[in-house]
């Protein structure tokens, strides 16, 4: 049986989604939706996010998690279909009414809604919610001790 190898794309930054938060607090609220939006293994009843909230020097960024790979200089193989599923979230949560998006035209290409998860907030105990990748978080040193 053979894999279909799926199309990667030759990223960089600008190719990030700038939005517009209507007031600051929807920070939180856009970070907390996108905890419940992803990829899901329904046997296994686990949601992996596939977008977060970047704020960066003013600016917010909705950002798929290979993009952050990306920008911190890891390999990161951002698929096509990767970008598709990113605009569409990015469209939901636009919809939705929680961001403004500054240049529509670089969410115009999305991947079918059947592609991605949209976990209900009264739903969220029941599933495992997983990130591949944390925002801020540093590694710990390990302190040597004599």
């Amino acid at each position: 049986m053979s894999v279909v190898q799926e199309p990667t794309v030759q990223w960089s930054p600008d190719m990030m989604i700038e939005v517009i938060l209507n007031e600051p607090d929807d920070f939180l609220k856009v970070r907390e939706t996108l905890t419940r939006i992803g990829v899901a293994s329904r046997k296994e009843k686990k949601l992996y996010q596939s977008c977060h909230i970047l704020h960066k020097q003013g600016r917010y960024f909705i950002t798929h998690f290979k993009e952050l790979f990306a920008l911190d200089g890891k390999h990161a193989n951002l698929t096509v279909n990767d970008i598709q599923r990113r605009n569409r979230i990015v469209q939901l949560i636009a919809d939705w009414g929680l961001v403004e998006v500054v240049d529509v035209s670089k969410v115009q290409d999305i991947a079918p809604l059947n592609q991605i998860k949209v976990l209900p907030h009264k739903e969220k105990g029941d599933w495992i919610l997983e990130t591949k990748y944390n925002i801020g978080s540093k590694r710990k040193k390990v302190e040597e001790t004599e």
